[in-house]
């Protein structure tokens, strides 16, 4: 799978140190999870693009983050967490949830996060009591949030069709609410470079048009990730066959 979507990214088929890179590149960012976990930030050297959208989040109005298994989910939560007055929440399925809880209270007790797990009968109404609190609620939109059958759209990645899954953003669009991308790459050594860019609107989409915004804002997000794929190829983490 990494030597599949290598030669997509790079133009050519890896050798042993593209497949080396790749590897160490999903091993660094594990690793560097303990140091932020403990909230060590300024052990790293941070570029942020995109500092006014960022800032955006504090407008008290809640909005979704959109990540992807590319580089570090955990630096842009970081960043977040030193931000006085944002809240986020993380959505994600009860069994990840379970786990990651117990990941935390072995490096860090006292950090907490605030989580809602997939496939219970209250997670939805959870996530639309969040919003309304001003939270921002932080999803991984390159995998589907169902559990079982999802919808999903097919579209042009990396050279081949690929299927992404709809269900985060016809979320995003029945709460009518703003979707920000949000990509934290590494990029060597302790540095990283965080993108914070808007994605969608959903605020005033009427129902006749949500299909169709939802089915723009999917491309648009398969886009950019295709954009920072080949910006940093080695920083892709989904390590099975994406292209089925």
């Amino acid at each position: 799978a990494s030597g599949d979507y290598l030669t997509r990214a790079l133009g050519h088929r890896p050798n042993f140190i593209d497949r080396l890179r790749h590897y160490h590149t999903f091993g660094a960012c594990i690793l560097d999870r303990v140091y932020l976990l403990n909230d060590q930030l300024e052990l790293f050297d941070l570029a942020l693009e995109g500092e006014d959208t960022a800032r955006s989040m504090l407008d008290g109005n809640g909005c979704f983050l959109f990540g992807a298994h590319i580089g570090s989910f955990e630096i842009p939560r970081a960043l977040g967490h030193r931000q006085p007055g944002l809240k986020l929440s993380l959505l994600m399925y009860e069994e990840n949830a379970r786990k990651i809880n117990s990941a935390l209270a072995a490096i860090n007790p006292t950090l907490t996060l605030e989580v809602i797990a997939l496939g219970q009968p209250g997670s939805m109404l959870a996530v639309e009591q969040r919003l309304d609190q001003g939270h921002a609620i932080g999803v991984l939109a390159d995998r589907g949030l169902a559990i079982g059958e999802e919808e999903h759209l097919s579209v042009d990645f990396l050279g081949k069709p690929a299927r992404f899954p709809l269900g985060p953003f016809r979320l995003a669009s029945l709460l009518k609410r703003r979707v920000i991308l949000m990509i934290g790459l590494y990029r060597g050594g302790n540095r990283y470079q965080v993108y914070f860019e808007p994605l969608a609107d959903f605020r005033a989409t009427e129902r006749a048009e949500r299909s169709a915004a939802v089915e723009a804002a999917l491309r648009h997000y398969v886009a950019r990730l295709e954009h920072f794929c080949r910006l940093a190829p080695y920083n892709w983490f989904n390590f099975y066959e994406f292209w089925q």
